[in-house]
């Protein structure tokens, strides 16, 4: 399997739920059995709905996450829908802003995200599409570990909290590698570079056209 580098990313739809739902949402496209991408959608669909707590009693709240579901597809995904496919034109709203909860979260370099997407797919049954979600999962935890804390990790630690949190449901699929903490980093220091390099072009852009302006 390919790693994932940043040059290879497409643009994300829907930013707010984040590279994951976007990276399962891609897999489920490609999953041919229809039973097995109904049920793949269902789980997506509980993971984003749990991305969004604080909205669960609001009215259509389920008519909602299918509506975005659809839009992260590009309206491109044969399932059967519990509500009528949605016309992209009037998928233009976006969820509300993701609040970042604090509480109860048994390792915070992690972050509750992943342990919801842990707790979603130690839930599903075995097969392709679990090991897939589980080795996305890996390789965040990876790099989140890498981020919070320190570039030296071993992919013992991270095995052993993955199997922590999932109560020894999840481990590495076999035949996955996970990827060394160098090539990880080295992707992070390109994407901070580019951001660099497109704000500074931004800058400059709008520098010389004040200049024009006058």
């Amino acid at each position: 399997m390919g790693f994932d580098y940043n040059t290879q990313r497409k643009r994300m739809v829907l930013p707010e739920y984040g590279r994951n739902i976007q990276k399962m949402v891609d897999y489920l496209k490609t999953i041919k059995d229809r039973d097995e991408r109904n049920r793949a959608a269902a789980t997506i669909i509980h993971i984003m709905g749990n991305l969004n707590p604080q909205l669960r009693d609001v009215e259509d709240f389920k008519h909602k996450l299918w509506d975005h579901l659809a839009l992260i597809a590009d309206c491109d995904l044969d399932i059967d829908s519990p509500y009528p496919p949605p016309e992209k034109s009037k998928l233009a709203e976006k969820p509300n802003r993701i609040p970042y909860p604090q509480g109860n979260i048994r390792f915070l370099h992690y972050g509750k995200n992943i342990e919801m997407m842990i707790d979603a797919v130690s839930k599903m049954p075995d097969g392709e599409e679990k090991d897939y979600l589980t080795y996305l999962i890996i390789n965040q935890m990876k790099k989140l570990y890498i981020t919070w804390n320190r570039p030296q990790v071993s992919d013992d630690i991270i095995l052993s909290d993955l199997k922590y949190l999932s109560g020894g449901k999840l481990t590495i699929p076999e035949g996955m590698k996970i990827p060394e903490a160098k090539e990880l980093m080295a992707q992070n220091k390109k994407k901070q570079q580019t951001n660099k390099h497109n704000k500074q072009q931004n800058k400059h852009s709008q520098k010389k056209k004040g200049f024009n302006r006058h």
